[in-house]
């Protein structure tokens, strides 16, 4: 007997998944990549969380489909920001269900919790899954369990419904004791997860989608520096050095890439068609980041000897993040 776990890195899906390992089920947990977790080392945590709870760690990109399908087009709408959190839950069953399909696994281990989050995780927001996903019977929420009708997998005796839990709201109590008792220590914060759900984020995203199509090479510079609207086009420019390597390695086509040449400092991003005037207000821009009061910054093969601004103030007037 198998099952696969939706598997966050969070408290509520490591227990999900303890509590069905201790009824002598084989495990495996399944991430599915959106590519909008605020984690830019996500894949490496789940891998070494996986390894301290003992289970064997799958990865599936599903970027591209959630793009085209989910993120723009949801049928249950958007949470407060640019959140599909109902289609986007359903459809990381259909994924893990199809991948439970292709390796002979029997039902899907979830960590949600009733009433914790208020779109997704709510009866009526479960209600609105199970209209979305292939078989919602064989999902399995063993926090909540006993508060939520049977499935396949209680009523076929593969588990024990007793063994399970009644969970709800947002309280964290019994998920601590839990983890006490499992001796959980690596798992995320609630307080990080999905830039979706985020003010900042999701108009940083709209403001990008105004002109741009969204591809999946446009995700992480989204997630970083500060965002700056100079002559109606996008200029992003990294926060500190840890932000540089980002903004280097990004293997789009909507952006050149701007550099302080012979100067420390930051690396910068401005739309492909920005027009000479606008390389050079954004070059301006970039140098006053830096120490120097004038300098050259090279975009995309060609030099601009510029002064920096009188101050960074001079720059709230582009800032858009």
């Amino acid at each position: 007997m198998k099952a696969i776990a939706l598997f966050s890195g969070g408290l509520d899906s490591c227990l999900a998944i303890k509590i069905i390992q201790e009824m002598g089920i084989e495990v495996e947990a399944v991430y599915i990549e959106t590519g909008f977790d605020s984690n830019l080392n996500k894949k490496e945590f789940l891998q070494n969380t996986a390894n301290e709870i003992g289970v064997n760690f799958t990865y599936i990109d599903e970027r591209e489909h959630f793009i085209e399908e989910i993120l723009f087009k949801p049928k249950y709408g958007y949470g407060k920001n640019m959140n599909p959190c109902i289609d986007c839950h359903a459809n990381m069953i259909n994924v893990a269900y199809d991948y439970m399909k292709k390796i002979g696994a029997n039902f899907i281990v979830s960590g949600e919790v009733l009433g914790q989050r208020p779109m997704s995780q709510k009866i009526d927001g479960l209600k609105k899954i199970e209209k979305l996903v292939k078989e919602p019977e064989i999902v399995v929420r063993p926090l909540s369990a006993k508060l939520l009708p049977p499935t396949l997998a209680e009523i076929n005796k593969w588990i024990d419904r007793d063994k399970m839990y009644d969970i709800s709201g947002r309280e964290r109590k019994i998920q601590m004791e839990l983890a006490k008792k499992f001796g959980l220590k690596n798992y995320e914060s609630p307080a990080g997860g999905c830039l979706l759900t985020d003010r900042n984020f999701s108009l940083k995203l709209k403001n990008f989608i105004k002109d741009n199509k969204l591809d999946i090479e446009d995700i992480d510079v989204l997630k970083v520096g500060r965002h700056l609207k100079v002559n109606d086009k996008i200029v992003i420019i990294s926060r500190n050095k840890d932000e540089n390597p980002i903004l280097k390695e990004y293997k789009g086509n909507k952006f050149l890439k701007m550099y302080p040449i012979g100067i420390a400092g930051p690396v910068g991003l401005i739309q492909k068609d920005s027009n000479e005037e606008t390389k050079k207000l954004a070059s301006q821009i970039l140098l006053t980041y830096t120490k120097a009061k004038e300098g050259i910054v090279g975009i995309n093969g060609k030099n601009f000897n510029v002064n920096s601004l009188n101050s960074k103030e001079d720059i709230k007037k582009y800032m858009i993040f």
